[in-house]
């Protein structure tokens, strides 16, 4: 089993696993989460597993996944924030916080940190992003992590904005204090 914790002064994000379904999927089904998360659609429980089980697979084969994003404080989930694989090889950042804690700048704390974690530990060459247009917010993000637009497609009827960031670009980290970047593979210890 693998385990990854990143940690900021405010987050700890950890590898989500699979005893973390139940808690994923109320997350994910919330209403205001949902909306452009997976266009409104409520998910099953099976479904929650299977993105879950997907997330550990590229862990353990290429050194990203899902985190699990939570108040150091208070040890509360706020959100989630890591890749999914695509075919063509390059991580599609992917994040989303708590309509409670929208504001704070946990998107934007929780997605710099994964973002460096790949572009400089990982050496991934580049990560996209896409974005629901309308996602305001979610564009601003992007924006700020320094991710260039790359185009806009309508799919499914919904319009979508396409970023990119090239691990030579300066990833602006100036306001984050990120303390441990530390991924184990625990059968080897």
């Amino acid at each position: 089993m693998m385990t990854c914790v990143l940690e900021t002064s405010r987050l700890e994000l950890r590898l989500c696993q699979i005893e973390d379904v139940q808690l994923v999927h109320t997350f994910w089904t919330n209403d205001r989460i949902r909306y452009f998360l997976f266009d409104n659609r409520v998910i099953s429980s099976a479904e929650a597993r299977s993105h879950i089980e997907d997330s550990l697979a590229n862990f353990e084969q290429y050194g990203y996944g899902l985190w699990l994003v939570f108040e150091r404080t208070i040890d509360h989930l706020v959100g989630f924030a890591g890749f999914l694989h695509s075919e063509e090889g390059t991580p599609s950042l992917i994040y989303g916080v708590h309509p409670d804690r929208w504001g704070y700048g946990y998107a934007m704390e929780a997605a710099s940190t994964v973002l460096s974690y790949a572009l400089e530990t990982l050496s991934v060459p580049k990560v996209r992003a896409d974005v629901d247009e309308p996602n305001i917010a979610s564009v601003r993000v992007l924006e700020k992590l320094g991710m260039r637009r790359m185009g806009r497609e309508v799919v499914n009827g919904h319009p979508l904005l396409y970023f990119e960031k090239l691990r030579t670009e300066d990833i602006d980290v100036r306001s984050l204090d990120i303390k441990l970047a530390l991924c184990l593979d625990d059968d080897l210890h």
